[in-house]
């Protein structure tokens, strides 16, 4: 009886202890219930990657309420570009060809992100007064969108020009102006054309949409 009672003692004790060294081990694994969850929340912020700043949309982070939240409300900081803090140029390209062009960049020169839509007014000439040019019929669609630019970013138009070869103006320079959202006009600024024949002629012209990438490959 005495021997079958240590026994039964000693298959106890280290049942026992092989449980409390299972136990231990899951603790140093990284534990169970709250402090397990509480560590797993901390590696996933450590280790959730960083937001680029190139081109204007940036990738969702892995993290959530107020980095979700910072974003919205630096997105909906950035206000639409004046005029006085762009550098824009064009250069007339494909002079005397059919279908010759005037390439316009725009140039975030600020400190502060903003942003452009739609396509810019243009009145081509000394002609101040006149008529802005149309939209071309034959964009592409999403001039509506927001075009966000920070600083030392680009965004390009083009204004098309058709000369019949009668009745036609011929210019070196033109005013432009950005549009608001809803359409309305900012202040006008004069470009001078360059390029090797920076003289241009035309009867009639028209513009295309700001866009990120210059048109018709230039």
């Amino acid at each position: 009886m005495t021997t079958h009672s240590a026994r039964r003692t000693t298959r106890s004790a280290a049942l026992a202890a092989a449980t409390v060294a299972l136990a231990l081990g899951l603790t140093a694994c990284g534990g169970s219930g709250k402090n397990s969850k509480a560590a797993a929340d901390d590696h996933t912020t450590r280790t959730a990657p960083s937001s680029s700043a190139s081109g204007g949309a940036r990738p969702a982070a892995a993290t959530s309420g107020a980095h979700l939240l910072a974003s919205k409300t630096t997105t909906a900081a950035v206000q639409q570009c004046r005029g006085d803090e762009m550098l824009v140029t064009a250069v007339h390209r494909f002079a005397g060809q059919q279908g010759d062009h005037l390439l316009v960049t725009t140039s975030n020169e600020g400190h502060t992100a903003c942003w452009v839509t739609s396509y810019p007014a243009v009145k081509l000439g000394g002609d101040v007064d006149g008529a802005t040019l149309p939209h071309s019929k034959k964009d592409v669609p999403g001039g509506g969108k927001h075009i966000t630019l920070r600083p030392g970013g680009k965004a390009y138009s083009a204004v098309n020009l058709f000369d019949y070869g009668s009745q036609n103006h011929t210019a070196q320079s033109f005013a432009i102006a950005l549009r608001g959202a809803d359409g309305r006009t900012g202040p006008f600024y004069s470009v001078d054309s360059k390029g090797q024949k920076p003289q241009f002629t035309w009867n009639e012209a028209d513009v295309l949409n700001w866009n990120t990438r210059k048109p018709y490959d230039f």
